[in-house]
């Protein structure tokens, strides 16, 4: 899999822009503000529907316009996707409908249009076909991304690692994107009523129509929840094999590092030793499910009614702080190092080569599936390493169907890349120019 074509259309600091892509090493280079990272912040939009840089769509529209569009040409040799990780037991890529184009075909190219308005929902198109919601093509195009401040993912908040693991889901589990937007969704109208409440009591309204929306809310808060758990599981269940092999080949010191995946709502593990991937959890939680792991039916009611009493005991702090306090919205993964947390006891260069095994084991898992290798993105990451974790990324990158590589100077690129250069100032030049 590869991009041939890119165009960008007021998409950050892009009014217009237009570049042909290769197979193979692509350097593109140029000072700092030219928009080197906003053209793979695109790629990466177009792929998991998110942005590492941003939290929400808006901050990528140009300043002073409506709607940003990102348009990409793929080539796949491969066949339709299928999905590694699929909480809901479908087979397929994620989101992996046919979409009426010939993926067999080794030539074939398929156009991917996102609209991004700054207000309303995202739209999408493949090729000539009727608009479609983004999260129809999220996962069709697959990348994997290091960016600079990839060390972050273990040492910073929580809210680092669930990005990490929404971008992976919504490329390896069919229908994690929608899952993701439908618990948002949920979550922010429970969180809404829980403040009317607040202020309805306040004054001494009756409260009794929003109790009763509540408990509907409160529902599909817990149906949507427990869905995205059972998908993170999976993931995270995909990755642990490859991330501790990864990561004690680059550490290459006998240090051994784990991840385990930790859900918010702990009553869900029952449902998770149906689905198998309880593992997912660390030893010492697993050891928890029974040996013999219920039906479905039996465990998705006993999880249903340890969080309704959950729900119970928290109701009034919920109400007082106007918000959810238990859910996937405070999900974690648990990086561990020789058994110790890597976020209290790894040093800086642990922690790069934590990141750097999480995201080459999410490249590995995606490039065993059907439908073609992952594109590669090295988004200014060779200043942050030192020579032996340099000479490792390039490695992979060059074993990679396509690696885009952004750099300030061509310089900047480690020996031993063959690699094609793009000057961004001279396409910022040239599409300046254009007439459009």
């Amino acid at each position: 899999m590869h991009v041939t074509r890119l165009v960008l259309d007021h998409f950050r600091s892009w009014t217009h822009c237009l570049i042909d892509f290769e197979p193979g090493v692509t350097v593109l280079y140029g000072r700092n503000g030219l928009g080197k990272t906003n053209i793979v912040e695109a790629i990466e939009f177009l792929s998991t529907g998110a942005s590492h840089r941003a939290s929400a769509s808006a901050p990528l529209v140009e300043r002073g316009q409506r709607t940003a569009t990102i348009r990409a040409n793929v080539a796949s040799g491969g066949g339709d996707g299928a999905d590694v990780a699929d909480a809901d037991g479908d087979d397929g890529a994620a989101n992996a409908e046919g979409d009426g184009t010939n993926h067999d075909s080794a030539a074939d190219v398929t156009t991917y249009t996102v609209t991004i308005p700054l207000r309303g929902g995202n739209r999408a198109r493949i090729n000539s076909e009727a608009s479609v919601y983004l999260r129809d093509i999220v996962g069709r195009v697959r990348t994997v991304t290091f960016a600079p401040d990839d060390q972050l993912l273990v040492s910073m908040d929580p809210a680092r690692r669930r990005g990490f693991l929404d971008s992976a889901g919504a490329q390896l589990v069919s229908g994690y994107y929608e899952a993701l937007q439908g618990f948002t969704h949920v979550a922010r109208q429970r969180a809404q009523i829980f403040r009317q409440i607040a202020q309805d009591r306040a004054v001494g309204r009756d409260i009794s129509p929003l109790l009763a929306g509540l408990d509907a809310w409160t529902g599909g808060f817990m149906d949507a929840g427990i869905r995205l758990t059972r998908m993170r599981a999976r993931v995270c269940a995909a990755l642990q094999g490859e991330f501790a092999s990864i990561y004690a080949d680059l550490a290459d010191d006998g240090s051994r590092a784990t991840m385990r995946y930790t859900p918010n709502f702990t009553e869900a593990l029952p449902l998770l030793a149906v689905d198998g991937t309880a593992q997912a959890l660390g030893s010492d939680d697993a050891d928890d499910a029974p040996d013999d792991a219920p039906d479905e039916a039996a465990a998705m009611d006993a999880v249903r009614r340890g969080i309704s009493g959950h729900f119970q005991r928290i109701y009034e702090g919920e109400v007082a702080q106007g918000r959810n306090l238990i859910g996937p919205h405070r999900d974690d993964i648990v990086f561990e190092l020789d058994g110790a947390p890597a976020r209290d006891y790894a040093s800086n260069g642990e922690m790069w080569t934590i990141a750097l095994a999480l995201r080459m084991a999410l490249f590995r898992v995606l490039d065993r599936m059907p439908g073609g290798s992952p594109i590669l993105i090295l988004d200014d990451v060779f200043s942050q390493l030192d020579a032996t974790r340099r000479a490792r990324i390039v490695d992979f990158a060059a074993s990679c169907d396509q690696t885009i590589i952004t750099v300030a100077a061509p310089g900047d690129v480690p020996e031993g890349i063959d690699a094609r250069l793009v000057d961004v100032a001279a396409v910022k030049e040239e599409s300046d120019a254009s007439p459009w």
